[in-house]
């Protein structure tokens, strides 16, 4: 789809062009119904301003993006360093943009990319409300990383691990260990990436287990709160206590909201393993320096971030590549689990 231009968003409001471009810069001069009128038309039909349009007779820009959503997050700091430094010796200027969580990363790819003129993009972190219709706007390659692209097909590139299979293994590993009152402490509903790959990995091993899912078991993060934060981690286990719910493990979908609901079950009198399990996901260092260590599964950062810079400028150059592609992660049994006393008495 190509991009509407300010004159057909004029034609569109019956207004000048000029008219446009007061409202888009919030200029005094126009009244409230002409502007909002006009922002809702822009929004609508996905109008970007273009502020690069003086720099149309430049030279072709060598910037490379690289959006990120969750910047706090210990687990991207790693891939932003290695990205950069790839980035920089491939003679391309890097750009790091934060994305708010209720911001759409597609939307705002959309606008920087006519602003700066980019050569390409790097979705660091999970795309979660990404549509075929808003990608295929883009006219320059870009790559999904960490964000497991395993309901679009081989259409998109990404680079991941198998989050639904990781997911599989890790509540697998406690079944094993005698669990079946497994809570989940997962991210927002409106996740169609990262969190909901690891919740349907979650429900298909208790599956294979024989144990029925209970969405009593189950909490997701609410809009007001970061997605796989530490304070989202405390608040969903603390409700998870005060429901009354019976539960041995909790496996939080991260490591930060790991350490978040070991605080909670410590705050409540709880003794980790002893009373309770807990687990987590992405391998980070602050999860095995913790106390007790989390059990996680760990995620191979570094090789993800180098794969992903180099699927980009293989695109770039118009490469033939494979656009999927898939790490595997590994389950590292820290001090935070243990099995049942029921499982353990069978051996």
């Amino acid at each position: 789809m190509e991009q509407i231009t300010i004159k057909e968003v004029a034609r569109l409001c019956g207004v000048g062009v000029s008219t446009v471009s007061r409202a888009i810069n919030n200029h005094p001069d126009i009244n409230e119904e002409t502007r909002r009128k006009v922002m809702e038309t822009i929004e609508k039909y996905n109008y970007v301003p273009n502020n690069s349009a003086r720099n149309l007779k430049r030279s072709e820009s060598n910037t490379i993006a690289v959006l990120i959503k969750g910047i706090s997050n210990p687990f991207f700091g790693d891939m932003i360093r290695i990205l950069e430094r790839e980035t920089n010796e491939n003679n391309y200027t890097f750009v790091l943009q934060h994305v708010e969580e209720f911001e759409d990363e597609v939307d705002v790819a959309l606008r920087i990319e006519k602003e700066k003129r980019l050569k390409g993009v790097v979705f660091l972190g999970g795309v979660t409300n990404r549509t075929d219709e808003k990608l295929r706007q883009l006219s320059v390659p870009f790559v999904l990383s960490t964000a497991d692209a395993a309901d679009m097909g081989d259409e998109y590139p990404s680079v991941s691990v198998d989050n639904e299979k990781e997911s599989r293994k890790m509540v697998d590993y406690l079944c094993k260990c005698g669990h079946k009152r497994i809570a989940l402490l997962t991210s927002v509903k409106a996740d169609a990436s990262v969190g909901m790959l690891r919740q349907r990995g979650y429900q298909e091993a208790l599956q294979a287990h024989g144990i029925a899912y209970d969405d009593g078991l189950v909490r997701w993060t609410p809009d007001d709160l970061e997605t796989f934060s530490m304070e989202s981690g405390y608040r969903l286990t603390k409700d998870l206590l005060e429901s009354g719910e019976e539960f041995t493990c909790i496996y939080a979908i991260s490591d930060r909201m790991a350490i978040g609901a070991c605080k909670a079950l410590f705050d409540a009198g709880k003794r980790i393993p002893a009373d309770c399990s807990v687990t987590g996901f992405d391998g980070l260092d602050m999860a095995f320096y913790y106390e007790p260590s989390i059990t996680t599964i760990r995620q191979p950062r570094r090789e993800m971030a180098e794969a992903t810079i180099r699927l980009l400028f293989d695109l770039i150059k118009e490469k033939q590549v494979k656009s999927r592609l898939i790490f595997d992660g590994e389950l590292m049994v820290g001090t935070s689990t243990a099995c049942t006393p029921a499982h353990t008495n069978t051996k």
